[in-house]
């Protein structure tokens, strides 16, 4: 065969080769494709979380500090409740207890407080003088008694007191903590020119009741990420958990290498707006499906232990609510328009 037909048919072959992988190619449905990964960190001009480095340490500082004292501040308000509600068992208590001593007295008092030899000299005989004796030490044991607790509750009393006080003070410390945060983070974003106060518009559903993270949960990163070959806190998987048992089962991405921020320390996740994985802006379904998402997190912050979610340039932080905020890349991934960012204490 001459050469020339040799590779003809050579040349034949590699295009129907290369048409038929084209055919297939083409077949193949978007919906379907893998999820698309979020930009690499440091990509956009900032690390992956839509700000510098500074910024997001101090987002993360003020939050951090701001859910602690909260939590302690409702903790000492429950504390309060619990010792006003015992401050006013004792006061119920001290009046019966009162009235209780002053019979005993008047008792001890008719009998002419006899001593032991007075019973003796007057008693008519052996039975009489026991049974006078056993009266004398019944009435000054049941006195003896009621003073006790009497003093017992006066001294419980005056402790609850001073616990109310403390637990008041206390209260006021952290209400403090809670504005000194709450500044610590609006003027981080105000030297970011960011923050501009942000309405709730858009923002409905998401309506489910988390179930609250267990209360020893750590926030080490010692947990499997389901989502990666990285590791994520027990909280936060508790979140990712939460989140998919309440329907909201699109792709997710938590652990990833980056210089700051909580990816890497396995206290974030990506969720993604679309069926399809990070892409462009959301749009009609699939910002209604972010929308809902960002606020079943915002909705559940307290149970969730959430330090901040990121959604379609804007923020919402537990101190400020939303607040503007767009990533310097301005892309859908640092601006944060194709996917819910969620970070955790």
């Amino acid at each position: 065969m001459p050469v020339q037909d040799q590779t003809a048919r050579r040349l034949a072959a590699v295009m129907a080769l290369l048409v038929a992988v084209c055919g297939l190619a083409v077949a193949a449905s978007p919906a379907t494709a893998a999820p698309r990964p979020l930009a690499a960190p440091g990509e956009n001009g900032d690390d992956g979380e839509g700000g510098s480095k500074s910024l997001i340490e101090q987002l993360e500082d003020a939050s951090s500090g701001y859910v602690k004292a909260k939590a302690s501040l409702k903790k000492s308000k429950q504390q309060q409740t619990d010792l006003t509600a015992e401050l006013k068992r004792l006061d119920a208590a001290l009046g019966p207890q009162q009235d209780a001593l002053d019979e005993i007295a008047q008792q001890a008092y008719t009998s002419g407080r006899m001593g032991t030899l007075s019973a003796l000299v007057t008693a008519n005989s052996t039975d009489s003088f026991l049974d006078r004796v056993e009266t004398l030490a019944t009435v000054a044991a049941q006195q003896n008694a009621a003073i006790a607790d009497l003093k017992t509750t006066r001294s419980d009393q005056q402790r609850a007191k001073i616990a109310i006080d403390t637990a008041v003070r206390d209260q006021q410390k952290q209400v403090n903590v809670m504005a000194k945060r709450k500044t610590q983070a609006e003027t981080a974003l105000k030297k970011a020119n960011q923050g501009a106060d942000a309405g709730q518009s858009g923002d409905g559903g998401g309506s489910a009741s988390a179930d609250p993270a267990p209360s020893n949960a750590g926030n080490g990163c010692s947990e499997d990420d389901p989502t990666s070959g990285g590791c994520i806190t027990p909280r936060t998987l508790h979140a990712l958990k939460q989140a998919k048992s309440d329907g909201f089962t699109r792709y997710v991405h938590c652990f990833r290498e980056q210089n700051s921020g909580e990816h890497p320390k396995g206290r974030a996740c990506d969720f993604a707006a679309d069926k399809s994985g990070f892409g462009g802006d959301a749009t009609g379904a699939s910002k209604t499906y972010g929308n809902n998402l960002a606020n079943y997190f915002i909705n559940n912050a307290e149970k969730l232990d959430v330090l901040y979610v990121i959604w379609f340039r804007r923020i919402w932080l537990p101190s400020s609510g939303w607040k503007s905020y767009s990533g310097a890349g301005g892309d859908p991934s640092s601006d944060h328009t194709n996917h819910v960012h969620l970070s955790v204490n």
